[in-house]
């Protein structure tokens, strides 16, 4: 019979999928969401801006740049590291900490602007972690948010994945967060607006084979599903990202032109 694990139990599986590889390199794909973001919410100078499960930084660093009071947490410590580094090199004045998104640190009201561009999507307990972005927001402040959808190509990769490697028992689909519908259930009566814009990411890879190389070898749910594997597994695994990097390809030069789908949310808090 399978146990469903409990939400702590996923969570600490999750945050070593998250340590494994080298989430620095594939997070440089999403470099321009961090402005796109911003831009959507708009983020005002002077505002008080936390970004939830920052990651390498990108949304917090396009905030501070903006002249805000700006907080990012993570609770993998090499990513806030190298979070902590840009923020140097650009000599911005940041609070970065290692931090729980589901259990933020942080008094009720204390922000005016909460953000997580692909971050939040993947805590373990969606409704915890939904509730402490409300929480930490201030009344009439604004959440934004950015993630994958279930249809885009990074869904389809993320199936891809637990189709070879099944998730833990009792995992939520990131791709959750992707739906309006889901962000309504999840926030409840505690907003006062909700505006979600599906908008497309365009990447490029040198080939599909390449692209699918390039997620095995740093990208953490694709590099843990493959260590599950044996080497059968690990060829069909592989052969399913380059069909899928194929299908989405939309140019005939050899090269991977693709775009990936993903939904940006603005709520205000009541």
């Amino acid at each position: 019979m399978t146990t469903t694990l409990s939400f702590d139990e996923i969570k600490h599986k999750q945050q070593a999928t998250w340590n494994s590889g080298d989430y620095g390199r594939i997070a440089w794909l999403t470099v321009p969401l961090g402005d796109a973001l911003c831009e959507a919410v708009d983020v005002r100078p002077g505002s008080r801006v936390l970004d939830v499960a920052t990651g390498t930084g990108h949304v917090a660093l396009a905030a501070a740049r903006r002249f805000c009071e700006v907080t990012g947490i993570d609770y993998v410590p090499s990513l806030i590291e190298t979070a902590s580094t840009r923020a140097a090199a650009e000599d911005l004045s940041m609070d970065f900490r290692e931090a729980d998104a589901e259990n933020l640190p942080f008094p009720d009201g204390s922000f005016d602007t909460v953000l997580s561009a692909f971050g939040v999507m993947f805590t373990a307990d969606h409704q915890r972690a939904a509730d402490e972005l409300v929480r930490v927001c201030r009344s009439g402040g604004h959440i934004g948010l950015a993630s994958w959808t279930p249809t885009g190509f990074v869904g389809q990769l993320l199936a891809t994945v637990g189709k070879h490697a099944a998730p833990p028992p009792g995992t939520l689909p990131p791709v959750r967060w992707g739906s309006e519908e889901t962000l309504r259930e999840l926030f409840g009566d505690r907003i006062t607006r909700l505006s979600c814009d599906t908008r497309t990411l365009t990447l490029r890879f040198l080939s599909p084979e390449h692209f699918a190389d390039f997620f095995l070898t740093h990208y953490g749910p694709t590099l843990k599903a493959s260590q599950r594997l044996d080497a059968q597994g690990n060829k069909a695994f592989r052969a399913d990202l380059v069909a899928l990097a194929a299908d989405e390809n939309r140019v005939t030069d050899g090269s991977l032109v693709c775009d990936w789908e993903y939904l940006t949310a603005v709520a205000t808090k009541a």
